[in-house]
């Protein structure tokens, strides 16, 4: 399985996932042009898409979705509540694929696994992909890793994980406190600590590389998120760990897991 993430912060999420020639978008949070410039970077055509998955319905992750979906005819998979609340980004033109929140279903080679998280959306979900060798875990957006969210993602073999926010910088920041009390509920975004924690309670399962992604712009520094984790992986004596963080402005290098 090949991954990379295209753009991961509140600007804008993309995941681009194949085996073979099964080449699926996992959230198209970018303007359609700039997902397609990002793709073409990477020698993907746009047009050779077999689907785009939806986590939820927040403009990050689903502001591309309407008009790649219409642009390259290729189905768009979300659940029914995801789809409710963002009606107003389809024509109705769109090939729309519905599952449940607990509903595996399968694109081409790679078969996909959601599992509900805790976020403020209508109807919000993580994956676990699988290709039949290899596994994927995307873990973002979620105020708290649950016991179900920990399962699923304890069988994977990379995690993109979410390491959203330093306390202190939230805390200090320009933000109303509305907002703040927003990003650090349970139903908001995981701290660098709680994702650190979360990374070594994976690596003692036997994690070997991990993504930290959808870093905050105002609230958290590449560096602060980076030291967060790279003490637990010293914790545990690990010296070739594989880490790496996501950026808003250009895409990862492509993984293969």
């Amino acid at each position: 399985m090949q991954v990379c993430v295209l753009a991961s912060g509140s600007g804008g999420n993309a995941i681009y996932v194949q085996k073979g020639a099964t080449r699926v978008l996992v959230d198209a949070g970018l303007a359609g042009r700039e997902i397609d410039k990002r793709l073409r970077s990477i020698g993907v055509d746009v047009p050779k898409l077999m689907g785009i998955v939806v986590s939820h319905e927040h403009s990050d992750h689903i502001s591309g979705v309407g008009i790649l979906a219409r642009k390259v005819q290729c189905p768009v998979w979300l659940t029914r509540g995801t789809f409710d609340a963002a009606r107003s980004r389809f024509k109705g033109r769109e090939r729309i694929r519905f599952f449940d929140n607990d509903q595996a279903f399968s694109i081409g080679d790679l078969s996909f696994q959601p599992f509900v998280i805790s976020h403020d959306a209508s109807d919000p979900v993580n994956f676990v992909i699988d290709d039949g060798q290899s596994r994927l875990g995307i873990a973002t957006d979620m105020g708290v890793v649950s016991k179900l969210a920990f399962e699923r993602l304890s069988t994977s073999d990379m995690v993109i994980l979410e390491s959203n926010y330093d306390r202190e910088m939230l805390m200090t920041g320009p933000y109303p406190w509305s907002v703040k009390q927003r990003i650090q509920g349970s139903r908001g975004h995981l701290e660098n600590t709680a994702a650190s924690e979360t990374l070594g309670r994976l690596i003692d399962g036997g994690l070997e590389q991990v993504v930290l992604a959808h870093l905050s712009e105002e609230n958290n520094r590449r560096e602060l998120a980076l030291s967060a984790s790279e003490s637990v992986i010293a914790s545990r004596g690990l010296r070739n760990y594989q880490l790496s963080v996501a950026e808003q402005d250009q895409p990862t290098p492509i993984f293969v897991i």
